[in-house]
């Protein structure tokens, strides 16, 4: 379990963020074994969790990942960029994405805000972060141009 900052559950109390092997086991899986193109992540409110919500097979597409974000709820999201560095080196770069569109709730975008660093923290492998609130934010451009200036 890691320990976060009272959040909006339980009327203001302190509050716990657990983040199951099932879904640390997710990452792993990408980073490791190229199982999953990307994995998007949610808190469940009831359970007070880090989940899994969906995982992108590796021949998926940077759309089919950016079709998964919701336009009006808050999520977390890994996905694993392959691209070919101008030393014409393949390359794969992780980036750990904190997506907080304008449309979603005050509420979520609290409890994502706050939880953001211990998850991430739990993720140990991630090259970059982007913290996002639209769709320009995430465009496959600002992410190849983040991996290339390595």
């Amino acid at each position: 379990m890691v320990a976060a900052a009272a959040l909006p559950w339980g009327g203001g109390s302190p509050a716990w963020v657990d983040v199951p092997e099932r879904s640390k086991s997710a990452f792993m899986e990408l980073k490791r074994r190229k199982v999953h193109r990307y994995v998007i992540f949610k808190i469940d409110d009831r359970r007070e969790e880090v989940v899994v919500e969906k995982t992108g097979a590796p021949g998926e597409s940077y759309d089919d990942f950016t079709a998964s974000l919701p336009a009006d709820d808050c999520r977390y999201a890994v996905y694993d960029l392959d691209f070919v560095s101008d030393d014409n080196c393949r390359k794969s770069k992780i980036f750990f994405i904190s997506w907080s569109p304008s449309d979603s709730r005050i509420r979520a975008k609290t409890i994502y805000a706050v939880s953001r660093n211990q998850f991430r923290h739990e993720l140990d492998g991630v090259h970059f972060e982007i913290q996002a609130t639209d769709p320009d934010d995430v465009d496959l451009e600002v992410l190849r141009g983040r991996a290339t200036r390595t």
